[in-house]
């Protein structure tokens, strides 16, 4: 076998090993994402029979997980060997799909900033509709709950919102023991119990809503989350813009490869 140096241009090991340590991390990660997502689809029984996610009406975060992950392993696996290959095509094709993502995160946070009335009305259609499914799947249930003991809120507007599903509804014909109640991350934490106390909201809504401040947070999550942004818009500014670092770095990284490359296929042909 007969090996060749170029002397006019060669591609720079240390950019291709750097773009290559670079992507390993989105390669595992993907991995991990995958893993996570595919394991706990298999403990709800999804796997053995894939029409379950047709049935739930809500937003199963496990999808989301998936979603990532499949983005996140291509990604990186398409880095991975178009640095150690030197293949142009599959470093396109990691640098073209990184500037797609990064337009679009822009263009979304632009388009959340200019329309922010649109943003509020799709995120309460969003939270009541998962309000509906929220027994439906364990993970969208611990979705919500996270979401509502974070913020210290109840519902979308309030604790009325819950009037949405068939378990917690009053005046619908059910029997559930949860009938005219609030989940238990709706209420107010008492610092002396150890232990949660799931039963928490049972028959919360049948008292005097003047009394309802003192068991449950009484504040809606859409009020909440709107609150909380501009306490935290330094952080969330700083979190955007190191994403956004990093996918420039990857971006110039596989640019300057592919530019070495194509210099060396030019010397070469010289």
């Amino acid at each position: 076998m007969h090996y060749y140096r170029y002397s006019t241009a060669e591609a720079s090991c240390w950019y291709k090993y750097l773009l290559f340590s670079y992507n390993i991390v989105f390669w595992l990660a993907g991995v991990v994402f995958l893993g996570v997502g595919l394991w706990a689809w298999s403990e709800k029984g999804v796997l053995s029979d894939l029409t379950k996610v047709t049935r739930m009406h809500g937003v199963d975060p496990v999808v989301l997980v998936l979603m990532v992950g499949v983005v996140m392993f291509t990604l990186g696996f398409a880095g991975c060997v178009g640095a150690l290959r030197e293949n142009i095509c599959l470093l396109n094709f990691f640098c073209s799909t990184i500037v797609l993502i990064f337009f679009l995160e822009l263009a979304v946070a632009v388009l959340a900033f200019l329309f922010q009335d649109w943003v509020r009305v799709r995120f309460r259609e969003f939270f009541e509709s998962n309000i509906r499914s929220y027994r439906d799947d364990i993970d969208l249930q611990n979705l919500i709950d996270s979401l509502q003991k974070a913020n210290q809120c109840c519902g979308a507007y309030g604790p009325e919102d819950w009037d949405l599903n068939v378990y917690f509804n009053c005046s619908g014909a059910s029997c559930s023991r949860e009938k005219c109640g609030v989940p238990f991350s709706c209420c107010v934490p008492d610092p002396a119990q150890k232990v949660v106390n799931t039963q928490c909201g049972y028959d919360i809504r049948t008292q005097l809503k003047s009394k309802w401040d003192e068991s449950i947070f009484t504040k809606g999550c859409l009020q909440a989350l709107g609150s909380w942004l501009p306490r935290n818009i330094y952080i969330v500014a700083g979190v955007f813009i190191a994403i956004s670092l990093l996918q420039i770095f990857g971006i110039f990284l596989a640019r300057t490869l592919i530019s070495d490359i194509e210099a060396v296929k030019a010397g070469h042909h010289f």
